[in-house]
């Protein structure tokens, strides 16, 4: 046996029989250098579905402040627009103008709502601008044309003469603001125009043959890809698309508590429900390494990234709203499903180069809610808080013990985690204890890292169910962390139960 492997079983081996196995994991960090935790893993998502754009990121004439200096605050480093299903209806030249003058429209997709286009090109660079963040455009496959892409993309990103470059300065822009991430379609096997993989991967050669590099941007094209473990789809268009000219290759999943008909509450679940939404989320860690194993066939250098751009819980509406927004509640259940998978993607950070959490406002596993001038920070918002520390920092490997997480015959691994060192050399360590009863001791063994102080933040609350509301925003919400210690050159980590707990080990 390899020494370095035997060293590393016998370690686990010790900590699997010295261990109690009912509230104790072990965990050893490698001091190996893997790959850079892409900063564009903690991207979001802004629809124009329901109060996402509309109340939420704009308000009737200009870009709400207060959102984008929350977003400021977790250093959002990519923002995808306009959507989702709306990106496949969505004509640019409708939203670009004086806005008196722009042409308005119907959302087919979400609620039949008439669209005035007073938040379109302009304004959605403007917010990426206010945020810091790199801009993701979908572009419209589904209802659009090569010619309707190109000309967008000369309307951004060329600063030569021409008609298009002219009205971009005419309505305001001198210079170009060179869009690198584009998107070629969206959900192409369902709203984005039912298409097969095989039909699909030729719509993308054609749309991507005439998407060109102007003087100044270079183009990262993302393919549309699978429906969560659509494997054959991935496999197909993996097969058949131009690679040379594809930076990354999409995939959506949703984690869900009950059917697609019947979700469940955001706010109101038992444990079973709890255990189920936990469950549901784990399987992203299985689906990320199958659909990258495909991808590891046509790539093996991993020059293409697996690009997660629409991942988050999604529950049933919260009572009294319009169904077709898709406002929901957002619970501590929720943040430990945020925190679960970003340390899935932080652990495979050789291939996932990008996610997109749905929604940054007002939909679905939001960040924000308003609520006319008010604005809360929902639990979510604080795991991508603690985690922003991952941001460009190189992973460091994990090996893991845990105890399972019971609940009646089924089980889940109680405890998840993902390490990084940033560039100063500092250590950080995320952990999530998804047991909701039992506080979990974890070692942490760090073989041939030292550090001489430990500090950290805890996210938790007294119930899964709780959640921040306009009259008692700061329920959940990150506190100091007083429960771990160095031990020698161990660490020990006190993890409350249903907590989110990151530490800083310099």
């Amino acid at each position: 046996m390899n020494p370095t492997r035997n060293l590393l079983f016998c370690t686990l081996l010790f900590f699997s029989f010295s261990l109690s196995a009912q509230n104790s994991a072990g965990l050893t960090i490698r001091d190996t250098a893997g790959p850079q935790i892409s900063r564009f893993i903690y991207g979001h998502f802004s629809e124009d579905l329901g109060r996402c754009i509309y109340d939420g990121f704009w308000t009737g004439d200009h870009i709400r402040m207060d959102v984008v200096e929350a977003l400021k605050k977790i250093k959002v480093p990519v923002l995808r627009w306009p959507g989702g299903c709306f990106a496949d209806m969505y004509h640019w030249r409708d939203a670009i103008g004086p806005r008196e003058q722009r042409k308005h429209t119907v959302n087919t997709t979400w609620g039949m709502v008439t669209e005035d286009n007073s938040f379109g090109t302009h304004e959605f660079l403007q917010l990426c601008d206010l945020l810091g963040c790199q801009p993701y455009i979908a572009g419209n496959v589904g209802s659009g044309t090569p010619a309707e892409m190109a000309d967008w993309l000369e309307y951004l990103n060329y600063n030569g003469k021409s008609t298009l470059a002219d009205l971009r300065r005419h309505n305001g822009r001198e210079q170009p603001w060179n869009v690198s991430f584009w998107g070629v379609g969206n959900e192409s096997w369902g709203c984005g125009g039912s298409m097969t993989p095989e039909y699909y991967s030729g719509e993308y050669n054609r749309y991507s043959e005439f998407c060109r590099n102007y003087p100044g941007s270079s183009l990262k094209l993302i393919a549309s890809g699978a429906n969560g473990d659509d494997y054959n789809w991935t496999e197909t268009v993996m097969k058949n698309i131009s690679r040379g000219r594809t930076w990354g290759i999409s995939m959506h999943y949703y984690t869900l508590a009950g059917s697609w008909q019947h979700k469940g509450s955001a706010t109101q679940f038992s444990e079973d429900e709890y255990f189920r939404a936990l469950a549901a989320s784990l399987r992203m860690d299985e689906i990320v390494r199958r659909h990258s194993a495909i991808m590891d066939k046509y790539d093996p250098h991993k020059r293409m990234a697996l690009v997660v751009d629409e991942w988050g819980i999604w529950t049933d509406v919260e009572p009294g709203t319009n169904g077709a927004f898709l406002y929901q509640q957002n619970s501590l259940r929720d943040a430990l499903i945020a925190g679960t998978t970003l340390n899935i993607f932080n652990n495979h950070a050789d291939r996932v180069k990008m996610a997109n959490l749905a929604q940054t406002v007002n939909v679905l596993q939001a960040l924000v809610l308003t609520d006319k001038d008010r604005m809360l920070l929902t639990p979510t918002y604080w795991v991508f808080d603690l985690y922003k520390v991952h941001q460009d920092a190189r992973l460091l490997p994990v090996q893991f013990y845990t105890p399972d997480y019971a609940h009646g015959s089924e089980k889940i691994p109680a405890v998840n985690a993902s390490a990084s060192r940033d560039s100063g050399g500092a250590i950080h360590v995320s952990f999530v204890n998804l047991d909701p009863a039992k506080k979990i001791t974890v070692r942490a063994n760090l073989p041939g890292m030292t550090f001489k102080t430990v500090t950290g933040q805890v996210l938790t609350s007294a119930k899964f169910t709780d959640v921040n509301t306009f009259d008692e925003p700061n329920r959940v919400k990150p506190a100091t962390f007083s429960g771990a210690r160095k031990e020698g050159n161990d660490l020990v980590v006190e993890l409350p139960a249903m907590s989110v707990v990151v530490l800083e080990l310099k």
